[in-house]
């Protein structure tokens, strides 16, 4: 298993929880903004969980992330979903992306859609969360 996150404090406490419950096999990276820096072929899956949307640029983190999955390799992504279609205006994190949006941008990585939920998690009051599956030929 790989953990990647940008933030050490975050992969600290994996680390920690990891140790307390005898767990050794967890490799953790710490990431670049714009670079997971896994290895070429190197990762059967790939969950991208409530991250999607912080991306500055989706286009060279899935250029990474195609190449570290083996072919077969699954890329999940779950995220906050809006209703709109279109890419936000600015460059600013929004905290939701459009499933619409994700899936586009997999497909023009070469990845394949397995499947598409948009209200895979719906809570009452908040925006609903998407989840989509991909797998590299």
């Amino acid at each position: 298993m790989v953990a990647v996150d940008l933030r050490r404090l975050s992969l600290f406490f994996l680390r920690i929880r990891a140790l307390l419950r005898n767990q050794h096999d967890i490799d953790i990276i710490v990431a670049r903004p714009n670079d997971p820096q896994l290895r070429t072929e190197s990762v059967d899956a790939v969950l991208i969980c409530n991250t999607y949307h912080e991306f500055a640029d989706p286009a060279l983190m899935l250029d990474h992330t195609f190449r570290a999955l083996r072919p077969g390799g699954r890329l999940v992504v779950v995220d906050r979903a809006s209703i709109s279609s279109e890419p936000p205006a600015s460059t600013a994190h929004e905290h939701e992306v459009s499933a619409a949006v994700v899936e586009a941008e997999l497909r023009r990585k070469g990845l394949q859609i397995v499947s598409r939920t948009d209200d895979f998690i719906d809570p009452p009051g908040d925006e609903p969360w998407s989840l989509l599956v991909a797998v590299r030929p």
